[in-house]
Formats: structure tokens, sequence, C-alpha cells
């Protein structure tokens, strides 16, 4: 959380991505943050990587599906920022590329991970795990972890 709170403080952003029902997660809680969580606020930089329908399916089509994520990284990314990967598998290509991709530029990579973190550790820092197997427990768990991020930048940034 400090991480992102001192990410926004210092004029920065957060950049959430995932696949499937984690891109779904990343989308709600770019939302929560760029709109509003609890109450009308100012607006907190964050964008969902998996919202672009051209960049999405011209990177997918163009330099494969592995570069969804890490192209869109190196596009928006800058130092500073954070990229925030929501996971339950830790292992989707796309996603580790994405990871590495931000640590050369400087950009902080931290995750949601689940069962044994899949190849997220020492890659993600912060990486929360959450140690389950079932991919619905893990999800549950990873958009709670999302929505207390977002009432506790509100906190943190005096927005609450």
């Amino acid at each position: 959380m400090r991480l992102c709170t001192n990410s926004i403080r210092g004029g920065g952003k957060l950049l959430f991505f995932g696949n499937g029902g984690s891109a779904a997660d990343a989308q709600h809680l770019a939302t929560e943050l760029t709109v509003r969580y609890r109450k009308d606020r100012a607006p907190i930089a964050a964008i969902a990587l998996t919202t672009d329908s051209s960049a999405l399916t011209a990177i997918g089509n163009d330099l494969g599906f592995d570069q969804l994520f890490a192209r869109q990284v190196r596009a928006l990314g800058r130092k500073g920022d954070v990229a925030l990967a929501i996971t339950t598998s830790g292992k989707s290509p796309n996603i580790v590329l994405a990871l590495q991709a931000a640590r050369e530029m400087g950009v902080s990579a931290a995750a949601f991970g689940g069962k044994g973190g899949g190849d997220l550790p020492g890659l993600a820092d912060p990486l929360l795990i959450v140690p389950a197997q079932a991919t619905a427990r893990i999800q549950e768990m990873h958009i709670t972890l999302g929505q207390m991020l977002c009432g506790a930048l509100e906190i943190e940034l005096g927005l609450a």
C-alpha cells in the first residue's frame, strides 16, 4: 500500500492488469480509484491495461498474446508508477513479461497472486499470495484485497 501511496503522491499512476476474472478485477479497481470508492473526492491516477480493445487485438495479432501487457507497460509506464498484476496462478507469460518489463524500466512491479505464487516470487515486490488452490477463492480474496487497497489509499492520501 505504501508503494502505491508514494507513487500517487509523486505524480505516478497505478497500472492494473490480469486475465479473465482478474482482468475484470483490474478494471473494477482502476475505476474505483479514478472515479470514487467511498465518496466523491479527487481522482487517483489508475488505469486498467485490459480495456483498450484496439490495443489488445493489435498487440495480440502483431506481437503475440504474451506481449499483451508488457507492450502497454512499456508505452504507458514511467519511473515512479506501479504495475500491479492480478493473477491466480502467477504463471501466465503475459503477466510475467509485463512485470519483467516494469522492472527493466524502473516501474515498481507488484502483484496479487494465488496458489504458490507461480513465477511471481522474486519478480513482484510487494507480492500478496492467497494460499488457496481454488481459483474462485483466490479471486474472492483478490477483489477484497483490492477494495482494501482503494480504501487505504483514500485514507493515506487524505481523501477519505
